[in-house]
């Protein structure tokens, strides 16, 4: 029992459950992604968790229903944010359940790199409506994201509004990271983590997914299988290619 509290205590979200008992049919949109035709309980990692495959499968439809079940924004942001700039987000998030930690997070966001540019826009919005209020933008570095590449924006975002002792959402935070600048965003990570922040991150990038010790959960029309970095295709492809990338240049482009 020692144990399990003490387990409990490093997490803010312990599981992800779907309610499957509430769903008519698996094989109506959302439903019928892999990501949700095979889910019935997530057991997420203390620290980080990722959320892997390929294109179609769901992974951001699911880290979207999850943010949305704990209380963020569907277009991103923090939990304080409420705007909606179009309305796309699916009803999957009224079917999860959310089993929390005894412990509340202090802070945290959703990042959606496809809406980030939105959540930007909202910033400056507010603070030009402000009357005498400290500027939220300075809590993301004091200069306008919309004036920063969007890389420096996010890493903007990353290193000055994350606080620790946070839950934060990624959805492919890559999409505006070189990779040099994703293995920052490593870094800054692990400094969070050790901040008793927790990290659930859907990703393509094999420099991001090598944060060790994380819990991965691959989705496919097989079903959700927890793998090992090494036994990703996202390693083995990349691994493979850069060591004869020559050759394989060579069976990709013959006719």
């Amino acid at each position: 029992m020692a144990k399990t509290k003490a387990f409990e205590q490093k997490h803010y979200l312990l599981e992800v459950r779907l309610r499957r008992e509430e769903i008519d049919s698996f094989a109506d949109y959302p439903f019928c992604l892999a990501a949700v035709r095979h889910l019935t309980t997530l057991t997420l990692h203390p620290a980080v968790t990722f959320i892997i495959g390929e294109n179609g499968t769901g992974k951001s439809t699911l880290l979207e229903a999850i943010a949305i079940a704990y209380g963020f924004n569907p277009e991103g942001g923090s939990r304080n944010f409420n705007f909606a700039t179009r309305s796309s987000h699916s009803s999957l998030h009224k079917f999860l359940r959310l089993s929390r930690g005894i412990r509340r997070a202090r802070d945290g966001f959703f990042l959606r790199a496809e809406s980030f540019y939105n959540v930007a826009t909202e910033i400056e919005r507010l603070d030009a409506d402000a009357s005498g209020a400290p500027r939220i933008v300075d809590s993301y570095g004091g200069s306008s994201l919309h004036e920063q590449s969007h890389g420096e924006s996010f890493m903007s975002l990353v290193t000055h509004r994350f606080r620790g002792h946070g839950l934060y959402l990624l959805d492919e935070p890559e999409a505006a990271l070189s990779p040099t600048r994703q293995m920052a965003l490593i870094t800054r990570i692990h400094d969070l983590v050790v901040d008793h922040s927790q990290f659930i991150i859907a990703t393509h990038s094999p420099i991001i997914m090598a944060y060790p010790d994380a819990k991965i959960f691959h989705l496919s029309d097989r079903g959700i299988e927890e793998v090992a970095y090494t036994d990703t295709e996202h390693y083995r492809v990349s691994r493979s290619f850069l060591m004869k990338h020559e050759h394989m240049l060579r069976i990709l482009m013959e006719k």
